[in-house]
C-alpha cells in the first residue's frame, strides 16, 4: 500500500511538473506576444498646401507594433490601375513583427501623370523621416506594392529624381518589392495621352527607361506567366534583363505559377514578409 501511494505521488509530481512546464510556455508565449497599434489617416503633405483634393487624398494609415524597439517597416502602395483604390493593410503584411504604412494616392483623371509618383514619394519620405517616432528604424524601411503600387514602386526604385525632390536618397531603401507592376509606361499614362490601348511606350515614365545599375535588391514578382495581365511577366523579364546587361547583381525575377493578376497578391505579400524578417535578421 505504502509503495503503491509513492508511485501515485511521483506520478502526480510528474504530471505536475508537467503542467507547470506547459503554463510556463504559455505565461511566456503570452508576455511575448505583440500588440499592434493602427493610426489612420496621417497626412504625408505640408500643412501649406492648399489642393483640396490633395490634401483630401494624401493621407497614409500605420499600422505598428507596441513597445518594439528599431522594427522594420514596408511602405504598400495599393493597386488600381492608377484610377481606383484605396489604402488598407494587406492580411499577409499583418502580426509579422514589423510595421505597415498603407497609402493613398491621388488617382487619374482627377490627377495626372506624373501626380501620383509624386505622392509615392513624398509618402515614402515621410516614413523614413518619421518612422522613428514610432519606434522603427528607418535603416529598414521596404517600399512594395501590386500592380498600379508596384508600378510605383518600380518608379521610386528606378528614377532617383522624385525621393530626392523630398530630400531622400532611393538607395537608402532596405528593398523594393514590386508585386505585378509595369515596367515600361503605365497604360493609364497612356490613356492619359490619347495613346492607344496595348501598344507599349518606352519614356521617362517607364521604369526600364531608368534602369541603373546600382541599386537597393529588387525582387520582381508576377504570377504565372500564362495568367498574367498581357505582358507583364514579360515586362518584368525584361527589366530584369535590362538590369543585368547593366552590371546590376541585385534584382530578381520570381514568377509564382498557378497565381493570375489578382490571386498573386497574397501569396506575393506572404514573400515579402518572409523577405523583410529575413533581412531584419542579418
Amino acid at each position: 500500500m505504502k509503495r503503491r501511494n509513492i508511485i501515485a505521488s511521483l506520478l502526480i509530481s510528474k504530471q505536475m511538473k508537467q503542467l507547470l512546464a506547459f503554463l510556463l510556455l504559455f505565461y511566456a508565449a503570452a508576455l511575448c506576444a505583440q500588440t499592434y497599434k493602427v493610426e489612420n489617416n496621417i497626412p504625408y503633405i505640408g500643412k501649406m498646401e492648399q489642393d483640396v483634393y490633395r490634401k483630401d487624398r494624401c493621407k497614409l494609415d500605420i499600422y505598428y507594433p507596441v513597445g518594439k524597439k528599431d522594427f522594420s517597416t514596408v511602405v504598400w502602395f495599393h493597386g488600381g490601375g492608377l484610377e481606383s483604390g484605396s489604402k488598407s493593410f494587406p492580411e499577409q503584411l499583418m502580426n509579422q513583427g514589423f510595421a505597415v504604412v498603407a497609402v493613398n494616392y491621388r488617382l487619374s483623371p482627377r490627377a495626372k501623370n506624373p501626380s501620383y509618383i509624386i505622392d509615392a514619394a513624398e509618402a515614402v519620405a515621410w516614413t523614413m523621416k518619421h518612422i522613428a517616432d514610432y519606434g522603427g528604424c528607418a535603416d529598414r524601411v521596404f517600399v512594395s506594392g501590386h500592380s498600379a503600387g508596384g508600378y510605383l514602386t518600380l518608379m521610386l526604385a528606378m528614377d532617383k529624381q522624385y525621393l530626392n525632390r523630398f530630400g531622400v536618397d532611393a538607395d537608402k531603401i532596405a528593398a523594393y518589392l514590386p508585386i505585378s507592376g509595369q515596367t515600361v509606361t503605365h497604360f493609364t499614362i497612356r490613356k492619359e495621352r490619347g495613346l492607344p490601348d496595348g501598344i507599349p511606350v518606352v519614356d521617362e515614365y517607364a521604369p526600364v527607361n531608368k534602369a541603373r545599375r546600382d541599386t537597393p535588391p529588387i525582387a520582381l514578382l508576377t504570377g504565372d506567366k500564362s495568367l498574367e495581365m498581357a505582358s507583364r511577366y514579360e515586362e518584368n523579364a525584361l527589366l530584369e534583363s535590362v538590369l543585368r546587361n547593366l552590371g546590376n547583381k541585385n534584382v530578381k525575377l520570381y514568377e509564382m505559377q498557378g497565381f493570375d493578376h489578382g490571386q498573386v497578391c497574397a501569396p506575393a505579400c506572404l514573400f515579402v514578409a518572409n523577405y523583410v524578417n529575413h533581412y531584419s535578421k542579418r
